[in-house]
């Protein structure tokens, strides 16, 4: 039996506030659609990207099921789940960790989709297929390091799938597809290149990250990667406490997400917020008051507040703003906080009043 690897935890994680929160927030509203986070080697994005999945509580998959299909059939089933619940009348259940899975630089188009036997298809008139790591990803994580240098073919690849939530794989004229539904995670260098804007805007959020300049800060860092390097289990014994507490705050909030109200106001603050930032499509506004209810769920309340609107906006905002070809400067956080901030106090529109209606001469 293979071990698993040893994780570092994600509450003894210093600093990087706004990357935990983006994390945290998908981990209890998926539908904001996942995480890009940009940033500097070294700053800790892998590590907290590997560390959430140990957060997460297991899924209810059908027992057997290479791609970990819902046993009532949410997100769709894969045809041998169908057949099964055809023919037994229901299907068997079995709990298994979140998939967290890693599409490496150098991955084939085959490696990702999955490969499918011609041979014992052709002439053996069966369907052997053996599942890529899009398979392997359903109901779970894709972490892409270095998301911005992947090969074009499979970002397109990437970009059908995430629209779809079907991976089909087809090979002359043998077709097998399943479902694949997962939360998209990307890091990046902005040195080493920029993202196509398709695959930039899949993204539901995006956070900066850089090294923290606070010298106590950066030496708590140090101790801790030290500690847990030279003890590691007892390193994640210490911080079992604080995992276990916020493991529970994230399936609370999971179960409260469904009650979070959504207030004129608040809805209207996202909308102008986005608006007045310039951003491209409408994304942004739907992924802001998503994650808003993310936050208010979060933080055990039912409804959203204009403050939510205002902090998940400037993780919904910042990859979506429109920028002229000849600007090659990068936002700054503190500057786009300024903009949500102003763009806050600006009073909304009202529709102007309607005409009275004209008097007929009798």
């Amino acid at each position: 039996m293979r071990s698993q690897p040893l994780i570092f935890p994600f509450t003894a994680l210093v600093g990087q506030e706004d990357l935990k929160l983006a994390l945290l927030l998908n981990a209890v509203n998926p539908t904001i659609g996942g995480v890009l986070i940009r940033g500097e080697r070294g700053t800790g994005k892998s590590t907290a990207v590997r560390a959430l999945a140990n957060l997460l509580p297991e899924i209810e998959v059908v027992a057997g099921c290479v791609y970990g299909c819902h046993p009532q059939g949410i997100d769709g089933l894969c045809d041998d789940c169908w057949n099964r619940r055809v023919a037994d009348n229901g299907l068997p259940v079995e709990r298994r960790p979140v998939p967290v899975v890693t599409l490496p630089l150098g991955a084939t188009e085959d490696r990702v989709l999955g490969t499918l036997d011609l041979e014992a298809a052709l002439h053996a008139g069966r369907r052997r297929f053996e599942p890529g790591l899009l398979a392997r990803a359903h109901r779970g994580i894709l972490y892409i390091d270095e998301v911005n240098l992947l090969e074009d073919h499979l970002v397109d690849v990437l970009l059908d799938v995430a629209a779809s939530g079907v991976n089909v794989v087809e090979r002359e004229s043998v077709s097998i597809s399943h479902p694949a539904h997962f939360l998209l995670v990307g890091t990046m260098n902005p040195e080493e290149g920029e993202l196509r804007p398709q695959l930039l805007d899949r993204f539901g959020v995006c956070v900066e990250v850089k090294g923290i300049s606070d010298a106590a800060a950066r030496g708590e860092i140090v101790r801790r990667r030290l500690a847990f390097e030279a003890d590691p289990l007892g390193f994640i014994r210490a911080q079992g406490e604080n995992e276990a507490a916020l493991k529970r705050r994230i399936e609370q909030a999971r179960a409260l997400l469904p009650q979070v109200q959504v207030g004129e106001a608040e809805l209207g603050l996202a909308v102008r917020l986005a608006l007045a930032l310039g951003t491209e499509g409408h994304r942004a506004d739907l992924t802001t008051i998503r994650a808003a209810a993310g936050l208010a769920a979060l933080e055990g309340r039912r409804v959203i507040t204009l403050a939510d609107v205002k902090r998940c906006a400037i993780l919904a905002l910042r990859h979506r703003l429109a920028r002229h070809p000849l600007d090659d400067e990068e936002i700054s956080t503190d500057r786009l906080i300024e903009q949500v901030e102003a763009a806050a106090q600006t009073e909304p529109q009202q529709p102007p009043a309607p005409s009275p209606p004209e008097k007929k001469s009798p």
